[in-house]
Formats: C-alpha cells, structure tokens, sequence
C-alpha cells in the first residue's frame, strides 16, 4: 500500500506532462491545463494521506522499488523516505503547486504553447517531489537536476525574446557551478561512509569512533555550495532576479514551492552532517546574513514589481540561511512554510496585475488599482503585512523566530537581520502604494480596461491569503505543534526559542517597531508625499549603485564571461582553424594519393591475372631462396 501512494505521488505529475506532451495541443487548452491541475492535485491528496499517517503513527516510511548501482562496497538503492520533513515539503509544493497550476489556466490561456506550458511545469513537479521523497542523496541528485533543467524550460518559455533565453542559459549554468559543489560533496561523504542513503549515513556518523572532521566539514561545505546555487546565495544569486523572464506563474512556483527551498531541505536533511561541522555553520549563518542584507538594499529601488518580489525571495531565503547556521533547523523549516504561502500570493498577485494591465511591470506606470482590482488588493496586502511581520500574521511569528535565535548566538548578525527586515517592511509597501494608492499613471488604454481578473486567478488568491494570515498558527511560541512534529529528525533541537522571557518580549517589540516603522517610511514618502520614482536615466548616486544591483552582473561578466568568450574566440579564430587546415590537408593528401592510385585499375582481367601472377611468383620465389 505505501509503494502504490508512493508511485502515485511521484509519477501522476510524470504521467500528467507526458500526457500535455505528446496530446495536449490537440487536446485544446482547457483540457491540456485541466489534466496538468489534476495530476498535480491527486499528488497533493496522496500527501494529505501520507500525513495522516505519519501524524498518527509518528514513523516515516522507507520504499526500495529495487537496488539501483553497486560499486565494490558502496551499494545505492532507488528509493523513497517518507518522514516528517519530506511529507511537510510535499504539502506545500503539491499543494501550493496545485493552486499555481489552476491559476495558470486563466494567466496563460492566450498563449499558443499553453499545453507545453502546462507539461513543463508538470515536470517540474515530478522533481521536485523526486527531490524532496529520495531516500539517499543520488536520488536527491536526480531531482535537483531536473529542477535545474524546468527552470531553464520555464524560463526561457517566450523563447522568441532573447533576453528571456539569456536569463535561462545564466540560470542554467549558475547552477550547474553550485552543482559541482554539491557532486564534490557525494562524493566525499561516499568514500568516508560508503553509503549515500540518508538513514544508513545517520547511523555510520553517531556510531563513528573516530571521524575525520575536517573531511566532513569539506563535504559540508560543498554541500552548502551547492545549496548556495539552488537557493540563491551570495555569490550564485544574481539567476534568480533574472529568472523573472518567465510567466509569472513560473516565478511563483519557483520561488515560493519548488526550487530555491531545495537547499534549506538538504541542509536540513543531513543536519547531522552539518552539527558536526561548527566551523561551516558558522559560515552559512553570515553568507544567509549578508545575502539577507544586500537583497533588501537592492529591492529598496527596484521598480519592476516582479524584481522587487524577486530579491525580496533572495533576501528571505537569507534569513532561512541565518537559522540553518545556528542549528535552528525547525526554525528555517517554519519560516520556508510561511514565506511558500505569502510569496506565492505575492507573485500571483502581481501577476493579476500585470495581466489586468496587458503586460506592463514598471510600478511607475501603475497607481490607482485598488479599486479597480479589490480582490487582488487585499490579498496581496495582507501577504505584505505577512512578510512584513506584522503582529500576528504569518510572517510574525516566523521572521521572529529567526531574529531571536540570531540574537541568542550572535548579536551582530542579530543587528544585520533586523535591519533587513525593516528593509523588508519599506520595499514591500512601496510596493503597494505605488501599485494601489494615488492616481493611475498608465495609458488611457490601460485605464479603460482594467478590471479585477476571473475567479481562476482570484480563488487561488484568496486561499493562499488565508494561509498567508494564519500559518504561523503551526509553530506559536511557547506552543510549538510544528517543533514537536520535527523533533524526531534532528539530533538536537533548539526550542529554547519558544520560551518567552523578558527577552523575548522586548526582542518581539523591537522587531514590531521595525516592521511599523519600515511601513511608516514608505507611507510618508510613496502616500503622503506623492513621490513616483524616477526614470532610469535620472537615477543618480547611491540609489543607481542599488539600482543597478552593485554592478555584480557587471563583474561577473568582466571577470568570467568575458574571459571565457576571449578564449572562445581565439580558440574558434586560430586554434579551429589551424586545426581544420591541417584536417582538410591530410584529407587532400589521401584524395591526391587515392586519385593516382585508381589510375592502375584499368579493367583489363588479362592485366589483373598477370599482375597476381608475377605476385604469387615473387612470393614463391622468396621462401624458395629463404630456405
């Protein structure tokens, strides 16, 4: 019975975009779109049953479907682990994903490659759930490069802009620099334990008499490198801004479900590899800070409603990171549900605005839509206050977990995380005043149509809303279902951040004051004050250094691309072409020497027979005289 809800969940997806691929154009749009929601909906159901079961029976699940690679005494099995922390993930990615995908049939139904669509981001979940159920870390493998692969399909899906394929190939290869971390690491772990399977592994280190530390703390490393690519890290993190090129359904599901919370769960995962490696924890807890902070100044100026959301993800997954680099693993794992529920609403609701507004993105060409789109109003401004960290509300409890944890271990990064929470609070209701208040500063065009999107688009909406503003009811201090649902995977757990001290207290209202006071900055300058951006060309001083995102791209490009597209050129301008020279010659030299040579085949059988004669003559003659 576990096996079948198991493959269920897995290939239903798979079975959903081999379905799109090969029948969904003559299947039509709504029928393509319909069986992409409900291959993704029956794995949502199978999770809800598989954690039904787990709840009740506090045991995690492990199926061998059959032994897969055996290398001397390293022997991998493909196989899934069912357990609390993959059956958590799966909710929120089947789920959240399931809701992407029925938004996706109104967002997307004008698109003549909808049914391609809808197979891409079938696929897409398929790996991600492969990602998230393995039970070793090849079967980890497997689904982490498929989701690499989605992304770059989903990314560059208009392919027809080539700055939409530019921002694909960027994605696709930024990963690929933090997959060798990742390989590195296997590979490590493999030859220290010889295994890979996660369970076996937990074993091997808790019985392990004398481990080798600083090799462990490598593998940890590489591994977080890894992590670094997958979830958008200082210094593979500029992809995921531009992976905006995609159809917003894609950068909802990319951001707040599937692929860059695939490195807060391995790290998660293997916590038992990276207690054991203080030195690496250490570092993840300052690169998740300083990623956490350069985000948010970013997202300060950007006016691309999507760029803003963009490195608002990257500067959350930061604060995750925060938590992961003090052992708060639990904590992470509460702040990636809640950030999956307001960052999606997010998204999506930014992408029923760009769609009431036929395509436009610059938030200084908006204004004015709340009551044209009250639906999307309301539902995007509660995810705000959410993320915001407005009392009570999902982001609240969450956020606030992490800082307390940061300022129990260090209270610089304590420092550098509140600040980019209050950063968090400016740039998010920018964001909505600039979007929502004032007057409309869009074409006439656009002001004569707008109105609110279909109900395909709003329910979606309004569930996640929903989620957005009561989610942190799992994990409430002093009171935490979440921590005690987690706490059989994690060697030690860290629920002294659940109590509630004088501390805590004071640490809640500052980071209270922080989110108001962020609020307020943005209300004074975007609402009362009436101030719209300026255009690009008027951007000047500090705010074009954010603006143009602190010339990273730039660098990157003068230290790396360009270099390798020299090389590339010399290698193509001289070295090919010396090469080919010498090829063609050598080809020239045979042809010369086999156009002489079929100048002694003349036809004549009399010629042949007195040439093979004097042959066989020569030959006998020289074993006669040899003798």
């Amino acid at each position: 019975m576990d096996t079948n809800l198991a493959l269920i969940l897995v290939l239903t997806p798979l079975l959903g975009f081999l379905v799109n691929v090969f029948f969904g154009k003559s299947l039509g749009k709504t029928v393509s779109g319909t069986i992409g929601t409900i291959a993704v909906a029956i794995s949502f159901v199978v999770s809800l049953l598989l954690f039904n079961q787990i709840t009740s029976t506090g045991k995690g699940i492990e199926v061998t479907l059959f032994d897969w690679i055996q290398i001397s005494n390293l022997k991998i099995n493909l196989g899934f682990l069912l357990d609390q922390l993959s059956v958590l993930w799966l909710l929120f990615v089947t789920g959240i994903g399931s809701l992407i995908h029925l938004y996706s049939i109104s967002y997307m139904h004008d698109d003549e490659n909808m049914h391609k669509f809808f197979a891409y981001l079938n696929l897409f979940v398929f790996f991600m759930i492969t990602l998230v159920i393995g039970s070793n870390l090849l079967v980890l493998f497997i689904g982490w490069e498929g989701v690499g692969l989605c992304s770059y399909l989903l990314i560059g899906f208009w392919h027809k802009n080539q700055d939409y394929n530019d921002a694909a190939k960027k994605a696709f290869i930024m990963n690929r620099i933090g997959d060798l971390g990742l390989l590195i690491g296997m590979f490590i772990i493999g030859s220290m334990f010889s295994t890979l399977d996660y369970a076996t592994l937990k074993t091997a280190i808790a019985g392990a008499s004398n481990l080798n530390l600083p090799l462990l703390s490598l593998a940890a490393l590489c591994l977080f490198i890894g992590a670094c690519g997958k979830s958008a890290q200082i210094p593979l993190y500029t992809w995921l801004p531009d992976a905006m090129a995609g159809p917003t359904p894609v950068s909802a599901l990319i951001h707040a479900a599937t692929m860059v919370t695939a490195g807060i769960f391995m790290v998660t995962r293997l916590n038992f590899v990276f207690d054991l490696a203080t030195d690496v924890q250490s570092v993840i807890a300052i690169i998740g800070a300083i990623t956490s902070l350069v985000a948010a100044t970013i997202g300060l100026v950007q006016n691309d409603i999507k760029k803003v959301l963009a490195y608002s993800t990257v500067s959350q997954l930061g604060l995750m990171f925060l938590a992961l680099g003090f052992g708060a693993y639990e904590v992470a794992v509460f702040h990636v549900i809640t950030h999956a529920f307001f960052k999606a609403c997010l998204f999506l609701g930014s992408g029923s605005v760009i769609h009431g507004l036929h395509g436009e993105q610059d938030m200084r060409n908006m204004g004015g839509l709340r009551k044209a789109m009250p639906i999307t109003f309301w539902t995007m401004l509660i995810s705000s206050l959410a993320i915001s960290g407005f009392p009570l509300l999902s982001g609240f409890f969450s956020k606030d977990e992490i800082l307390m944890t940061a300022f129990h271990h260090s209270i610089p990064l304590y420092v550098v995380g509140s600040v980019a929470s209050i950063m968090t609070a400016f740039y998010m209701f920018r964001l909505m005043f600039l979007t929502f208040f004032k007057e409309f500063r869009g074409t006439e065009e656009q002001k004569h149509h707008l109105h609110e999107s279909g109900s395909l688009i709003t329910i979606p909406l309004i569930i996640l809303a929903i989620l957005a503003a009561f989610g942190g009811l799992i994990s409430l201090p002093g009171n935490s279902w979440l921590n005690g649902y987690l706490a059989p995977l994690f060697t030690k757990v860290t629920g002294e951040e659940h109590h509630l001290g004088t501390t805590e207290y004071a640490l809640m209202g500052v980071a209270v004051l922080g989110c108001l006071l962020g609020i307020l900055i943005a209300y004074v300058k975007y609402f009362k004050q009436d101030n719209v951006p300026e255009s690009d060309e008027n951007i000047t001083g500090l705010s074009k250094v954010l603006y143009n995102k602190y010339y990273v791209d730039e660098f990157y490009d003068a230290i790396f691309v360009a270099p390798v597209n020299s090389l590339s050129k010399f290698f193509r301008d001289y070295i090919e072409t010396g090469l080919s020279a010498l090829v063609f010659g050598l080809g020239k030299i045979a042809n010369e020497i086999a156009f002489q040579g079929k100048k002694l085949q003349t036809g004549s059988i009399g010629l042949y027979l007195f040439v093979f004669v004097l042959g066989l003559c020569a030959i006998v003659s020289y074993i006669f005289l040899a003798q």
